[in-house]
């Protein structure tokens, strides 16, 4: 007799397959129809309760509830109700703009063309004849300009921008197939985090303290993430030994590695990693066989000594410590690591968060893969066209000698110096605030001191069923009208207490907060010592 396998598995005899295979596909079809007749009969309304899981499990501190408080005391300001300050100041999220920075007028100029295209061939005086130049060369491969879609990786003519801006930065050649232009690097995260993650067992390794979009992507894939520490002693430095057990325990816990995030440089920390700690990272993702993602989002936002506002468009202006991405330490090093990078206009010196610009890069990732990374995209048409256009304008400012170049290099420079010198300030003032310890801030746009919370508050604070943290930072709010965002929304050590704040208040304004900040805190201490 012949033997063959049959569903649910096993080897039955070939002359008894039809009968039991039919049997098997009725017994289905007779479960399938009482289960969607159950469902019919009994779909739960909407609630909460009824909601994916996924969904709620989800956090996201950085739009969280201290931050929906400060928000209904800005509207209860706005109705003429007292409160013991005068105005809010929200410093929970790097939205530069919000906080007053002002936009670069090269890259207003560039939009109010590409939006208005009927002032390109007649453009006002205001308009310097490089900006009419560059949005004529983007609208000739832009056919119906901001209001059309585009194809799904974004404006050729765009990411060809961004491809030479990569060979600029990094003395390596880039491919503008192998970009995609997003919104805002979030979009290009989320897209990654699709791939990689099957089910519960996939787990990320993601640093803590982190940005909550990784751990809120994670959760709503149904995906796993494995925390590695930052060593804060060491100025919130990587440790291989600490990736490496990081590593070990998750296959101890029966999980399957894909993926290591960097953020780098560091949000909420504030650290720029090295090149040599770059390159023990690549070695580590080859030897354990994931895809380094690497979240390079900050890369204006380099502020050690020697640092320009330049760096990253002239190589020769960039300090020996600045910026490197791990685009040009993987191909430096010759190596075969998996490479995803992302890029964003919402940050460095640009601030344009609300345009939703970014780019993806892809290195060392087969065709195939890109394919279907395509096809995400596709299901979403393409990114929007304003914040490609922003993208491009980041990526190819205006060069020494064009109309543009003075006026744009003045208000850069004055931005970053501005950025830097608040950095500098709020690091020295947060260090000279009771109980409270910061470490020096290399990069981006925060600081995340520690706060060594006494056992009263943290007492006070349980009865009040809050992390001890986040209770600091709802007194700070009530108190001041100055909105930061508790450690706990990034994961951190047990047993540790941070906050996250910006440092983008106006300059102008710097002192006045730092000051309001600084009394808060020595009456809050003094109060529960």
């Amino acid at each position: 007799a012949e033997f063959v396998a049959s569903p649910p598995g096993g080897l039955i005899r070939r002359g008894a397959e039809t009968m039991l295979a039919s049997r098997l596909r009725l017994g289905k079809n007779v479960l399938r129809t009482s289960t969607t007749s159950l469902r019919a009969m009994s779909t739960p309304r909407l609630t909460e309760s009824t909601l994916n899981k996924k969904v709620v499990e989800a956090e996201y501190a950085v739009r969280g509830a201290i931050v929906l408080r400060g928000m209904q005391h800005e509207e209860a300001l706005a109705r003429g109700e007292k409160r013991p300050f005068t105005k809010m100041v929200f410093c929970n999220v790097g939205n530069p703009q919000q906080l007053q920075q002002k936009p670069i007028t090269y890259f207003r100029q560039l939009l109010a063309l590409m939006d208005y295209p009927e002032m390109i061939d007649n453009p006002p005086s205001m308009f310097p004849s490089d900006v009419v130049a560059r949005a004529k060369k983007i609208m000739a491969r832009a056919p119906g300009g901001t209001g059309a879609y585009s194809e799904s990786k974004g404006l050729k003519v765009l990411r060809e921008d961004v491809a030479a801006f990569i060979e600029t930065r990094d003395g390596v050649k880039a491919d503008p197939e192998r970009i995609f232009l997003t919104d805002g690097a979030s979009q290009g995260v989320n897209v990654a985090l699709n791939c990689l993650i099957r089910d519960r067992n996939d787990s990320i390794m993601i640093p803590i303290p982190q940005y909550p979009l990784y751990t809120a992507t994670i959760a709503l894939l149904g995906g796993h993430y494995s925390p590695y520490y930052l060593n804060e002693e060491n100025g919130w430095s990587m440790d291989i030994a600490e990736l490496e057990r990081s590593a070990a325990q998750a296959k101890k816990d029966g999980k399957c590695l894909r993926a290591l995030a960097v953020i780098n440089p560091g949000n909420p920390t504030g650290q720029c990693l090295s090149p040599e700690n770059m390159r023990e990272v690549v070695k580590f993702c080859e030897r354990e066989g994931m895809v380094l993602l690497a979240d390079e989002v900050y890369q204006q936002n380099v502020y050690g000594e020697g640092n320009t506002s330049m760096g990253l468009y002239d190589k020769s202006l960039r300090a020996s410590h600045g910026f490197t991405s791990f685009r040009q330490v993987v191909a430096e090093m010759g190596s075969s690591c998996q490479l995803m990078s992302f890029h964003s206009v919402s940050k460095g010196v640009v601030g344009e968060c609300g345009r939703r610009g970014g780019y993806l890069e892809l290195e060392n990732i087969c065709d195939s893969v890109q394919d279907q990374i395509l096809k995400l995209f596709s299901v979403g048409l393409c990114s929007n066209i304003s914040g490609q256009v922003m993208v491009g304008a980041m990526v190819a400012p205006p060069k020494p000698g064009d109309p543009s170049w003075d006026l744009f290099k003045s208000e850069f420079d004055s931005l970053y110096d501005s950025l830097k010198r608040r950095s500098q300030k709020l690091s020295k003032a947060l260090n000279e605030m009771p109980n409270v310890s910061c470490t020096y801030i290399d990069g981006a746009l925060y600081a995340f001191p520690t706060v060594h919370l006494p056992p009263k508050a943290v007492a006070e604070a349980q009865a009040k069923n809050m992390v001890p943290d986040a209770f600091f930072c709802l007194e700070l709010l009530d108190a001041t009208g100055i909105c930061v965002v508790p450690g706990s929304g990034f994961k951190q050590k047990e047993g540790t207490f941070h906050f996250r704040t910006t440092f983008l208040p106006p300059e102008a304004e710097f002192d006045d907060v730092i000051s309001k900040m600084g009394a808060f805190t020595k009456e809050f201490m003094a109060k529960y010592a």
